[in-house]
């Protein structure tokens, strides 16, 4: 293990999360440090090698930000120590001293920090490869010349103390130390758990400071070796400033800077030489690019925080004007934009396009932990199995209503139904023109189920009462989930056929003809196993035998009495043997609804992105005919979403998609 050269920086973040040396944050871990797709990971890359340091270990983290607090101080000290010579000699040598020995020591310490090979994205643990990475780039040699203290090193060997220019602009190099507070910008803007907005506030804030800071400290300069003092920017303010103290000319320096870059120019201080003509020219044109760049970023900023205010008015402008050009009614124009204000109250709630960019498991596992407990306490999935419940949730979404709108309609075709989270639905019909109230449902009672299993318009208005929170799911969809499980279906059916007997005789009225319907749903489905030929496939003949038990089941429990298993084997022999050829089954009365399109299925259109529902007539002729008059165009081919080819329209089940064209 020890011989290993390189080490996956993957194992050190569970190490790190689990032992408490690392920040549970993993916002803070830099994404550079995550593998690549196809890396092996294992548990023989637990440690690096002895004395190499991660470069995402806590306590070299909390050593770089101590550094960028001397970089602060470096960043202020080298111009002010070039314009005011005196402070290079006075009391800011000692500290100069101390801080150049922290940034000597790490230096020393990176030679033991472990690098990502750009290549494998593996952490390079090797000496020699530290080594040798480090020395090679610019790095080395600039962050030796930014830590000497060459002052002192001439000092040494010449015994002499110099106060020339040169040591003053050798101490410019430790402004090469910024790019350390440029990393931890970068570092802050990623991780959560600081305000990008504050951050970015305090980095716009911090460049402004030092432009004014550097420009001061030149300016002064410029005045300071100018050949006649008087004839300076300064000199015609203040007489034999040389000489005046430090603080004096450094609080000249910044006012004569903040007004320059506020463009205020009170004309007070002014260049007077042609040496400090050319440096304002120079500064006002990098105050031009420099307010840009505050304005933009400020903007952006600020926008950004109130792009959704912006999109809230335009979307309820929208509203307005499209109800007023329709004419529409009040109460409908303030359920519209009653509707469009809570969708954007609740986004944080929703965050539907968080959700999905996360992988199905996630938001599955998202789902159970939110619905689980209301779907499993409603009455129609009451002892059904875990496994269709989970199927169920995941397959449901989420919705929020305002008070007094209605999320069903009498009469409307039903597609789903809705399951309460939070929140009250009244149950309204209307008679004679007016609305009457029947009954109340409350969290975890159902809305809409009675149009889908019965595959009837919706009896009953569903109207919130307050803010309501619903899951909705698709009648196709539960179909498709009920059909493999036959013992959840008698379950299903069980309770369903429970609930509408203790129904409220005042909604049972509002069902035409009940006991027939159940028993004609019955039969119709039941009179499917008449469409099972022969010759049909083993799962296929198994699939039709589920339905027939399921149904015979619905029929006794109408009746109020179980079948036994002779009476529904008995049934199933009469419907498969001695049902003649021209029987006429009741599904016919209920035809199958298809969905068509104009098109190919590989080919996208901007009018035919629905397509058109309708019954599937008897031939495929009757078909060709169908489509020719919903788009306009006789095709001559049939092909299914998979693209696989329709020969026979018994083939087809409820809600497939056709797409019809001519090849």
């Amino acid at each position: 293990m020890a011989g290993s050269e390189t080490r996956s920086p993957l194992p050190f973040l569970f190490r790190r999360r689990s032992s408490g040396d690392i920040t549970k944050n993993l916002a803070s871990v830099s994404s550079s440090l995550l593998p690549a797709f196809g890396t092996v990971v294992d548990d023989g890359y637990l440690n690096l090698k002895k004395y190499v340091i991660a470069p995402y270990d806590r306590r070299y983290r909390w050593w770089q930000t101590f550094l960028v607090v001397l970089v602060v101080y470096s960043a202020w000290a080298s111009p002010f120590e070039l314009a005011f010579k005196k402070a290079t000699t006075g009391g800011l040598l000692p500290v100069d001293l101390v801080v150049d020995a922290f940034f000597a020591a790490d230096i020393v310490l990176t030679f033991f920090v472990a690098y990502l090979d750009n290549s494998t994205y593996l952490l390079v643990d090797d000496h020699k490869k530290i080594a040798a990475r480090y020395i090679t780039r610019l790095l080395f040699p600039m962050d030796v010349a930014s830590t000497l203290p060459f002052q002192i090193i001439y000092r040494i060997i010449t015994g002499e103390m110099h106060e020339g220019e040169t040591f003053g602009f050798l101490n410019l190099l430790r402004l090469w130390r910024l790019r350390r507070v440029t990393e931890l910008y970068k570092r802050l803007e990623k991780d959560t758990r600081f305000s990008y907005f504050y951050t970015r506030l305090i980095k716009l804030i911090s460049v402004t400071l030092f432009a004014v800071h550097s420009a001061g400290c030149f300016y002064y300069w410029l005045a300071a070796h100018h050949k006649t003092a008087d004839n300076t920017w300064i000199g015609a303010q203040v007489a034999d400033f040389k000489h005046r103290s430090i603080w004096l000319g450094y609080t000249y320096s910044i006012y004569w800077s903040i007004v320059t870059l506020t463009t205020v120019g009170y004309g007070d201080l002014h260049a007077v030489n042609t040496g400090e003509k050319i440096f304002n020219m120079f500064y006002m044109l990098f105050n031009i690019g420099l307010t840009a760049y505050i304005i933009g970023n400020m903007t952006n900023l600020i926008v950004h925080a109130a792009v959704r205010t912006f999109a809230m008015r335009n979307a309820i402008n929208n509203i307005l004007r499209y109800a007023s050009k329709n004419r529409l009614p009040e109460g409908l124009k303030e359920q519209m934009l009653a509707h469009m204000q809570l969708k954007f109250k609740t986004a944080e709630l929703q965050q539907e396009e968080v959700l999905e960019d996360l992988p199905k498991a996630i938001r599955s596992s998202i789902a159970l932990h939110l619905f689980h407990g209301v779907v499993a306490s409603t009455y129609l999935f009451k002892g059904v199995s875990e496994d269709l419940l989970t199927q169920l949730v995941t397959e449901m979404k989420a919705e929020y209503f305002p008070p007094k709108v209605e999320i069903i309609l009498q009469n409307e075709i039903p597609t789903e139904f809705y399951i309460l989270v939070s929140g009250t639905l009244d149950v309204l019909v209307y008679k004679n023109g007016t609305e009457q109230v029947l009954s109340k449902i409350g969290p975890s009672d159902v809305a809409g189920e009675i149009g889908v299993v019965f595959n009837i318009p919706q009896p009953f208005t569903m109207r919130t009462k307050r803010l309501s929170q619903v899951i909705r799911l698709s009648h196709h969809h539960l179909k498709q989930m009920v059909q493999p499980h036959s013992e959840d279906g008698k379950t299903i059916i069980s309770n369903f056929t429970q609930y509408m007997k203790d129904l409220k005789q005042e909604m049972q009225q509002e069902i035409p003809s009940l006991k027939e319907l159940l028993g004609d749903t019955a039969v119709e489905i039941y009179d499917l196993s008449i469409l099972a030929p022969r010759h049909v496939s083993k799962s296929l003949q198994k699939m039709f035998w589920i339905v027939l038990n399921v149904i015979v089941f619905l029929q006794a429990t109408a009746n109020e009495e179980l079948p036994s298993s002779d009476a529904v084997n008995s049934q199933r022999e009469t419907n498969l043997e001695g049902i003649p050829e021209d029987s006429t089954s009741l599904a016919s009365k209920y035809p199958t609804r298809v969905i068509i399109h104009g098109h190919h299925p590989n080919e996208s259109t901007t009018g035919d992105t629905n397509g058109k529902l309708i019954h599937l007539p008897d031939s495929i002729e009757d078909l060709f005919n169908v489509a020719e008059k919903k788009f306009g165009k006789r095709g001559n081919k049939i092909l299914m979403e998979d693209g696989s080819e329709v020969e026979e329209l018994d083939a087809l089940r409820e809600n497939d998609r056709l797409f019809i064209f001519e090849s």
